[in-house]
């Protein structure tokens, strides 16, 4: 065996120096150093393979093969085979009857929409929505801040016969959509300093000053409304949820898109969204103060345009 190979001298030495040397005086600098070594130590190779798998489906449009994995992921076939059979067995990726390409499953989006905080605001949004979206004749949606983007949660279409909506999971950046920069105007100080921070890190100056001077305005309007700016003819209109602190849950945001016949015009269609909005935000102990209809245009200078 191989303990027995080893030196006699090794077995018999002396605890007491190792005691002694472990009753020296550490600095806070080599316990930083140390509690860093603990937790690159605590890692979970065969977890973090499995979240690469995920990241890495999160980003493709059509299914990829066990072999296309491991070769995007740079590991071995072997390394990620385990891995693929777990993620599929637990329904977080699957694939399509008679093919070998895997793809995420909405498992993840699931899970989400049980977390609590999310439960509620979607039990108690979507009634609202429903009927609103037929007193607008427009289609709505919900978005959260996501880290640096606006996630799409909760949406409900127009009833009329053409119309426009983002899907229920869409992400865009914040800073260049309705939704985003409206969640930003109403975050808690510590979280919009951070989003700003780290968008900042790769927008140019000119776009940020821009960006954080329409974010200000949005505080104080308590509304965004930009036309064109996702596809032309269509003028996106937002208001906030806010809870008893005046914190954003969410953004209530009707992409308006006018008809030939129209039916609703956008004042008319505004004033429904944020009778909607009000009465979500009542839900959760917040306020929203009414703004004067018809909106006005907001003066300050166009957001940045959204990355191609």
């Amino acid at each position: 065996m191989a303990r027995t190979g080893r030196p006699a001298a090794a077995a018999t030495t002396p605890e007491k120096p190792v005691k002694a040397a472990r009753a020296k005086p550490a600095t806070k600098a080599a316990d930083k150093t140390a509690d860093a070594g603990d937790k690159l130590a605590y890692g979970v190779p065969a977890l973090e393979k499995g979240l690469d798998v995920i990241e890495l489906l999160a980003t493709q449009s059509k299914g990829i093969t066990q072999s296309e994995i491991a070769q995007l992921l740079g590991r071995s076939l072997q390394e990620v085979y385990r891995v693929v059979m777990a993620l599929e067995r637990r329904g977080y990726i699957q694939r399509r009857p008679g093919e070998d390409g895997f793809f995420l499953s909405n498992h993840l989006h699931v899970l989400a929409n049980q977390y609590p905080p999310m439960r509620r605001l979607l039990d108690a949004a979507l009634p609202i929505m429903y009927s609103t979206s037929i007193a607008a004749y427009q289609a709505l949606h919900i978005a959260i801040l996501d880290r640096l983007a606006i996630r799409v949660v909760a949406q409900v279409d127009s009833p009329a016969p053409l119309g426009f909506r983002l899907r229920v999971g869409t992400q865009n950046p914040a800073a260049s959509t309705a939704s985003g920069r409206l969640l930003l105007a109403f975050q808690p100080p510590a979280i919009r300093d951070w989003v700003m921070a780290e968008i900042e890190r790769t927008a140019p100056e000119t776009d940020m000053v821009a960006l954080k001077r329409r974010v200000e305005t949005l505080h104080r309007t308590g509304y965004e409304i930009i036309a064109g700016e996702g596809l032309q003819g269509i003028t996106d209109v937002s208001f906030p949820i806010l809870d008893a602190n005046g914190h954003a849950l969410a953004v209530l945001t009707m992409p308006y898109l006018p008809s030939s016949k129209e039916r609703v015009s956008l004042e008319t269609a505004s004033r429904a969204q944020f009778a909607a909005a009000k009465a979500i935000t009542q839900l959760f102990d917040g306020t929203l103060i009414e703004p004067n209809f018809p909106l006005a245009p907001i003066r300050e200078k166009r957001p940045p345009a959204r990355p191609t």
